[in-house]
């Protein structure tokens, strides 16, 4: 026997990185990363003085405060009031002392460069108000102030600002509650990408090792494809629709979805003598066969290109905004599949010419010369806003789609008969 297949070498030699997914080892990078990007942001906008040009005021600082405030309480403690005010004057001047050269670097900290004019004038205008309240009590009697305060409107503002700073107090927790949940979610959404992506990573691997041998030829058995069909079935049930896509192009691109040729005998794979190994399109046995394990699944906006999902139950399954460019639906069931807003340029639907293909059917062959019963079910079928649909695409579609797959056909059906009669 010859080589393998480009494609069989490669998976022979796969470990962690596909030819079109993201390896594990990328995703942790790419997770370290992200928590960088989040401890940046979250310091955002603030700028951090230099600890070594303005240091912070050594310990005797500090004991020289607690001294004068033992002093004040001592003072208290006797009834001597030389002491008490004497404590007191010095604790007040200590801690002025030490607070007033570091008072910027507080301010620099806590408010960051954009929002430090918004917070001073958010302060002028509490003071522009208390000062407004204050005018508000003027009296013109003769021999009396011009100014008079009025202190009822300001304890009244005082209530109402105390009022204020709670509710903006409970905002603000809730905003870092919400914060925190936002920033744990996404950290939870990146990890589970890393452990399906390991979990990717271990199937392609084990798939490998079972179609291959030493050599890296393709041997395989039934019970191994049937253990590969179980191992495809499980992991697809499992993964997300981005998943899902990947796994699908790893098999499509290794050969392993589309029917080999196969010895009459052996069951072993049969070269085609140009580096491949042949097709049999009619009698061919696949590797891994899908069979209705894409049934219903959630495949919107995943990248299938250049897949081979002929003979795939996709009955129901979602195709939205797919990029399907030159992939094989032939012979799939697309029975109440919603394809709107896909790619379908090169899309294969049917083999033959289009006057003369049909859809499966479950009794007949197929006819890979004439198109009978190589195409696609696709009745009740959406494909409402497609992308790049031929004309022989679209005279298929109409053809075979039923009265109701009609109506969502670009560009309508007119002129195009309903052969399937319903």
């Amino acid at each position: 026997m010859g080589n393998a297949t480009p494609e069989l070498q490669h998976m022979s030699s796969y470990n962690r990185v596909t030819r079109e997914g993201v390896s594990s080892s990328d995703l942790l990078s790419e997770l370290d990363e992200y928590q960088q990007n989040l401890g940046r942001q979250q310091t955002s906008g603030i700028t951090l003085p230099s600890l070594e040009d303005d240091p912070l005021p050594s310990s005797p600082g500090g004991v020289l405060v607690l001294i004068a405030i033992a002093l004040m309480v001592f003072g208290l403690a006797i009834d001597n009031i030389f002491l008490g005010f004497a404590g007191a004057i010095a604790t007040f001047a200590i801690s002025l002392r030490i607070i007033w050269p570091n008072w910027s670097r507080i301010w620099i900290q806590l408010v960051p460069d954009p929002w430090r004019a918004v917070v001073i004038a958010f302060v002028g205008v509490l003071t522009g108000i208390i000062g407004l309240l204050m005018l508000s009590g003027s009296n013109k009697e003769p021999g009396s102030r011009n100014i008079q305060i009025n202190w009822e409107a300001i304890g009244a503002v005082g209530e109402i600002v105390g009022a204020l700073g709670q509710i903006l107090i409970a905002i603000i927790a809730v905003y870092v509650a919400w914060r925190q949940y936002v920033i744990s979610k996404e950290l939870t959404i990146q990890q589970n990408r890393i452990t399906q992506q390991q979990t990717i990573d271990t199937y392609f691997q084990g798939v490998s090792d079972l179609a291959l041998n030493e050599e890296g030829l393709l041997e395989d058995w039934p019970q191994e494809r049937a253990i590969a069909d179980g191992r495809t079935a499980a992991i697809l049930a499992s993964v997300d629709s981005e998943g899902k896509a990947k796994i699908i192009r790893f098999l499509s691109q290794s050969k392993l979805l589309t029917p080999l040729m196969r010895d009459r005998h052996l069951g072993r794979p049969i070269l085609d003598g140009d580096g491949g190994y042949a097709e049999d399109r009619v009698d061919g046995v696949r590797v891994i066969a899908l069979g209705v394990m894409l049934a219903g699944a959630d495949l919107s906006s995943t990248d299938l290109r250049w897949t081979e999902l002929s003979e795939a139950n996709l009955v129901r399954a979602n195709l939205q905004k797919c990029d399907l460019v030159k992939a094989n639906l032939s012979r799939s069931l697309l029975y109440e599949a919603d394809l709107s807003s896909a790619d379908i340029n090169g899309t294969r639907f049917f083999y033959g010419p289009v006057e003369t293909a049909s859809p499966r059917s479950r009794t007949k062959r197929p006819n890979y010369q004439t198109g009978e019963h190589t195409g696609a079910v696709i009745e009740k079928a959406n494909f409402s806003k497609v992308e790049r649909m031929s004309e022989s695409q679209r005279y298929y579609i109409c053809a075979w789609g039923g009265s109701q797959t009609r109506q969502t056909v670009p560009g309508g059906c007119e002129g195009i008969p309903n052969l399937l009669g319903r």
